[in-house]
């Protein structure tokens, strides 16, 4: 073993010996470097819970591969903006969907929504503005409705305004909480539906509540409510690996549909599934932005915590150094040892401060709306960055220290 090696060994035991013999001051630094770690871990985990949640839910409320063609989008757009051009963009229609799936080509699969808020009852009960979703059968192929019992509605009973409904789970759980709700009965806009399936907890998407949605087929939508101003039509390629062609297609067919001459600026809206997860990747990297000053400020105060305790280690064993000095020990001896007490305690800290945050994570996850995941590479890094701060704390404690003049020191008590 090479020269250099043995000195960061005894260095070690030594440091080791030094928090052995002062369990107080190296409990007390631990745990500030812990309450650090906890809070860093914490708040890392629950802001990547939070991440995953909107990436989930977004894939719900549009589907992974799913482009939306409607006569305007507020993303990005101001009151202002979206009232002109809503008011540029003529609606976009049933004629205009039966445009679409004719000229298809087996290249895009279509499905119109239309959307509105209504009370629905059941048995004396009432959840009050459901949000009331007419969308054709194939939505159900477009993207994943996410059904925990039941099914949805065919094709069949979309063409002969059939009066059945999929529930959200809010709805379920509001409207029969004390019995099964497939086959039961609700009315909505003065009509009964029946209920042939229920919707799996699906969270929340912009703000609002994907639990409360009630989906029946567009034709019974028409005729419990009239026939809706615009429509929302949603789209999958056929062949995703056909994507972008698929979108290219749809938006050559409703220009053709709206008679655009080349050049002329689409009188539509047409949202891409880029668009859509540029939109949760801008909510995830905004919310991410919180963790790195939250953690800074957490281990800035870790780190003079630490820096004090190991200047009074440094003061408390000022003749100890010095007797090492007159025997030969080496200035490098010297800084390696008071960093590595310093490093070894914030490490130590971490170590607690990670069980402590995997205690918190796990606790919180059985009631918090969003997964909370602890991740190896959040936990790596965090006792990295706490023996980091060990480092950092140690440095002016351990210049000091290798700087004390050696008479100086020999005299000290």
């Amino acid at each position: 073993m090479s020269t250099r090696r043995i000195d960061v060994v005894e260095s070690l035991i030594a440091a080791l010996a030094t928090m052995r013999d002062n369990p107080l001051r190296t409990s007390l630094a631990a745990l500030a470097m812990a309450a650090a770690v906890a809070t860093t871990v914490v708040t890392v985990s629950a802001l990547d819970g939070l991440a995953e949640q909107a990436r989930a839910t977004s894939a719900r409320a549009f589907g992974s591969d799913t482009f939306v063609i409607a006569n305007a989008f507020g993303a990005g757009l101001n009151r202002r903006e979206l009232a002109a051009r809503l008011e540029r963009n003529p609606a976009v229609t049933r004629v205009d969907l039966r445009f679409l799936d004719r000229f298809a080509d087996s290249q895009v699969l279509y499905a119109a929504i239309a959307q509105r808020a209504a009370d629905v009852t059941a048995g004396g009960r009432t959840f009050d503005n459901a949000s009331v979703n007419g969308a054709g059968a194939a939505l159900s192929d477009i993207r994943d409705i996410g059904l925990a019992r039941g099914r949805f509605f065919s094709r069949e009973e979309d063409t002969r305004a059939a009066q059945v409904v999929v529930v959200g789970s809010a709805i379920a759980d509001a409207l029969f909480p004390d019995r099964d709700p497939l086959a039961a009965s609700v009315r909505i806009g003065g009509r009964g539906f029946i209920v042939i399936g229920v919707q799996q907890q699906q969270g929340t998407a912009g703000g609002a509540s994907l639990d409360r949605y009630v989906w029946m087929p567009l034709q019974a939508y028409a005729r419990t409510f009239g026939a809706p101003a615009s429509l929302q039509v949603f789209a999958r390629a056929t062949d995703v690996a056909r994507t972008v062609a698929a979108e290219d297609h749809a938006r050559a067919t409703m220009r053709a549909r709206r008679q655009l001459r080349p050049g002329v600026t689409d009188n539509f809206d047409l949202l891409t599934p880029e668009a859509g997860r540029s939109f949760v990747a801008t909510i995830a990297e905004r919310a991410g932005a919180a963790a790195p000053p939250i953690s800074i400020m957490a281990l800035l105060a870790a780190i003079i915590v630490v820096a004090n305790t190991t200047l009074v280690s440094v003061a408390q064993r000022t003749r100890d150094i010095g007797v090492r000095r007159a025997l030969g020990a080496t200035r490098r001896q010297v800084l390696v040892e008071v960093l590595a007490e310093s490093a070894l305690v914030a490490l130590f800290g971490g170590v607690i401060g990670l069980a402590i945050a995997a205690a918190i994570v796990a606790g919180a996850s059985s009631f918090a709306p969003f997964p909370l995941p602890l991740t190896l590479s959040t936990a790596f890094l965090s006792l990295a960055a706490a023996t980091a701060s060990g480092f950092l704390a140690g440095w002016y404690p351990a210049r000091r220290a290798v700087r004390a003049d050696i008479v100086t020191a020999l005299r000290s008590e």
